[in-house]
């Protein structure tokens, strides 16, 4: 008897609803982000909503070292394809990844000029923005919905936490309320929302980061990364936790590939799994846990997991239509 392959809502075999398969689908292979700082700064920074940036924050720890404003965004591009492209060489186009700190946080004219510079350099077929749910008013999401009409575009906010709370504790300067509306004006725009969420932010279990799923599902989410909580060097959480360790409680990477498993069968099928953990370079991390693999290890290990499990991402979510907002 020949064994037929079972496949999911996403149309593939595996068990998460990755980005990888998406761009197949949608554009016959790879994608490969290309990393821009523009030189913005963030509310919580500059002192407009508060100082000192998120507790968790030193976006230094995050992007490749080609990146810095002192390049012009076409430089920091041209740049970036060259180095990606010795690794990824089959890839089939590159997206330019607006990273650093907080990139709708500008004059629409400021930001239309250096999203059509990052679409001029060849090789760039999308663009993905990195923002806070509280920086986009309608003149940027006007702007938006003009730049998603002409190539791949994703405006990718930083959630964190569903929780106001956790929110406050962390520094974010806004609501989750706030996070709720800026998705919802976002989708009905017609551009592709994405989002970031931690987990191990202090003071939450792990029953409420699990029911943190259900409450992303309610959102017309297009996709979704996610990061374990890592203690990063000289940001105001490392100096929380050299005071007092015992209040964080730090995922082992055992413990991880068990919790995400749990988490993914409550999310809502449809939303495109784009990063199941952080990886931040060893030199930046302050302490605590650190799992020694590359993230194409914990890729595999988390899909042998649901495997092991014989679970899938939504085999557990109900699709409850008076549930969302």
């Amino acid at each position: 008897m020949i064994k037929k392959e079972r496949k999911y809502y996403w149309g593939t075999a595996r068990r998460f609803n990755s980005l990888a398969d998406y761009f197949s689908r949608e554009f016959g292979g790879r994608l490969q982000k290309v990393s821009v700082n523009a030189g913005f700064t963030c509310p919580n920074r500059d002192g407009s909503r508060g100082t000192g940036g998120c507790t968790y924050c030193d976006s230094t720890a995050f992007v490749p070292g080609y990146c810095t404003p002192a390049k012009s965004v076409g430089e920091q591009i041209e740049k970036g394809i060259v180095f990606h492209s010795k690794r990824y060489r089959r890839a089939r186009g590159f997206l330019a990844y607006f990273q650093s700190y907080t990139n709708t946080y500008g004059q629409v004219s400021v930001l239309e000029r250096i999203w059509n510079e990052a679409l001029s350099v060849p090789g760039i077929v999308g663009l993905v923005i990195g923002t806070r749910p509280d920086c986009v008013d309608d003149d940027v999401l006007a702007l938006m919905s003009e730049m998603a009409e002409r190539c791949y575009f994703v405006a990718e906010y930083g959630i964190e936490s569903c929780y106001d709370r956790t929110l406050e504790a962390i520094n974010r300067g806004h609501d989750y309320e706030t996070t709720v509306r800026a998705i919802m004006k976002t989708a009905a725009m017609g551009i592709k929302a994405g989002g970031h969420i931690i987990f191990g932010l202090p003071g939450e279990t792990r029953e409420e980061m699990l029911a943190t799923a259900v409450h992303l599902s309610r959102l017309p989410l297009h996709s979704l990364k996610f990061h374990q909580l890592q203690i990063v060097r000289n940001t105001p959480m490392a100096g929380q936790y050299r005071r007092d360790p015992g209040k964080f409680r730090l995922f082992g990477l055992d413990d991880y590939l068990d919790f995400l498993s749990g988490f993914v069968e409550r999310l809502d099928p449809s939303i495109i799994i784009e990063r199941i953990a952080g990886e931040i370079p060893p030199r930046f991390i302050e302490g605590g846990v650190r799992w020694g693999v590359r993230n194409e290890q914990v890729v595999a290990m988390f899909e042998e997991r649901l495997e092991q499990r014989d679970t899938w991402q939504g085999k557990y979510y109900e699709y409850n239509r008076d549930d969302r907002f």
